[in-house]
């Protein structure tokens, strides 16, 4: 017999850790080739760890909850035969590793002092990991205190530090605050007293289903809340006729299909005028990192996509500029059936420099996108509807059936003023209204 480890992969070049959030295997399950055996949540998407091996499970290093560094074993799986390499070497020692033991450690006293239990997720959708909820619950910190604490990790993550120095502050601060006593009246002012914080209670009737937010919900709402009160948005719209654009759609998409293998909608044609946009518009192809600007090198589109759970995710065509209308239908394709098949990696949602969402999909002659932080710009495509338009031609007006839509355009007006916002949305008109019904593909 032999023992293989089972560690936490790599998830893309910013994911660090991962959180355990269900077991789908338990002890003294058989395990086969490829078989799933942990579910694991990052800040940008779930997925699942999948075996290397077949075997038994034999160990499970951590529990539902516990939050595992990219690369630490999280099971022991016992084979038959030889794994090929000693896997059940002790890893050798790190900076990582000293912490991750210091860290158990820190944990183990927490552990038997717990008073006041803490949720792992607050309301403002902040996640508190196990180390730093048992902390809390030790040394008696409410979750109202957790929540109001500015935490130095990733997204703002309360870290082991952060509570570590709130809590050094909290007992070295004085108890009670006495202004000097007055010199000419003998007397002591008193502390002042604050006024608790006024919300309106919801009154929830018998008849209403409560019902919890998910924790992509509570990420995506977190995420939103964040970008509103960071960025100074602005809207800009232009009505656009995609008139020969629709009628190029109808008359190629069979034979695409035929020849490629591959549906043809409308969303590759929208995605190569905006990559060809962000090419002669490069000061919308930017992130914001404080007071500085980070002008992107790479063109990479994010595609706002439904997730059957009703959420939305973003994940990114890569280089998209680099692509033809083939490369970028088979591309819009993928990652669209990715994400109804639940299947999306982590690399597959992050570097996103722009974002497009399709809010016609749904009926919507237009919308006001929230900007999805760091980019600085986001564009809505609108429904496309027949209507009557003038046409101008050389022998005059005359009123016929087009098809149009709207694109609305937000942006950072910290980063991006109104000329480079409308002249963008702009260009992307021009592009489009300019289709050649008889190209090729």
């Amino acid at each position: 017999m032999a023992k293989f480890e089972l560690k936490l992969p790599k998830m893309g070049e910013s994911v660090a850790e991962a959180t355990i959030t269900a077991w789908l295997k338990e002890v003294g399950d058989t395990i086969e080739l490829d078989d799933s055996v942990v579910e694991i949540a990052t800040d940008k998407v779930d997925s699942e760890v999948p075996s290397e091996v077949e075997g038994v499970l034999l160990e499970k290093r951590f529990e539902k909850d516990d939050v595992v560094q990219v690369g630490e074993t999280i099971a022991i799986i016992e084979t038959e035969g030889e794994v090929g390499e000693d896997t059940t070497k002790v890893v050798q020692s790190s900076p990582v590793v000293e912490a991750a033991q210091e860290i158990e450690k820190t944990v183990e006293v927490a552990k038997e002092t717990v008073t006041t239990p803490i949720d792992k997720t607050g309301e403002s959708g902040k996640f508190y990991s196990p180390l730093v909820r048992n902390i809390a619950e030790a040394e008696g910190v409410s979750m109202e205190e957790l929540e109001s604490l500015a935490g130095s990790g990733k997204d703002g993550r309360v870290t082991k530090a952060d509570i570590l120095g709130y809590i050094e502050k909290r007992s070295s601060a004085p108890k009670t605050v006495e202004s000097p006593q007055s010199e000419s009246s003998g007397q002591t002012a008193s502390k002042p007293i604050t006024a608790p914080k006024q919300t309106t209670p919801l009154v929830v009737s018998g008849e209403d289903e409560i019902i919890e937010m998910s924790r992509m919900g509570k990420l995506i709402a977190k995420h939103m809340v964040d970008s509103i009160q960071t960025a100074a948005h602005v809207q800009s719209f232009i009505e656009v006729d995609v008139t020969n654009v629709a009628k190029w759609r109808t008359k190629v998409k069979d034979q695409f299909l035929a020849r490629e293998g591959e549906k043809l909608t409308f969303t590759p044609i929208f995605m190569q005028a905006v990559a060809q946009a962000l090419k002669q518009f490069p000061l919308i192809n930017i992130s914001t990192d404080g007071e500085t600007v980070v002008k992107k090198k790479n063109i990479n589109l994010g595609m706002a996509t439904a997730l059957p759970d009703g959420n939305l995710i973003v994940p990114v065509i890569k280089n998209a500029d680099q692509l033809n209308l083939v490369g970028m239908a088979k591309a819009v394709n993928a990652l669209a059936n990715k994400a109804r098949t639940n299947s999306l990696s982590p690399d597959d949602i992050q570097g996103g420099t722009y974002t497009v969402t399709n809010v016609g999909g749904f009926g919507s002659v237009m919308g006001t996108p929230i900007i999805n932080q760091p980019q600085v710009g986001i564009l809505a495509l609108g429904a496309i509807r027949k209507m009557p338009a003038v046409i101008e031609t050389s022998e005059g007006d005359f009123i016929g059936i087009r098809q149009k839509m709207y694109l609305s355009h937000s942006y950072d007006h910290r980063v991006v003023n109104g000329a480079l916002g409308g002249m963008f949305i702009k260009h992307i008109k021009e592009y489009l209204e300019a289709w050649d019904v008889n190209a090729a593909f």
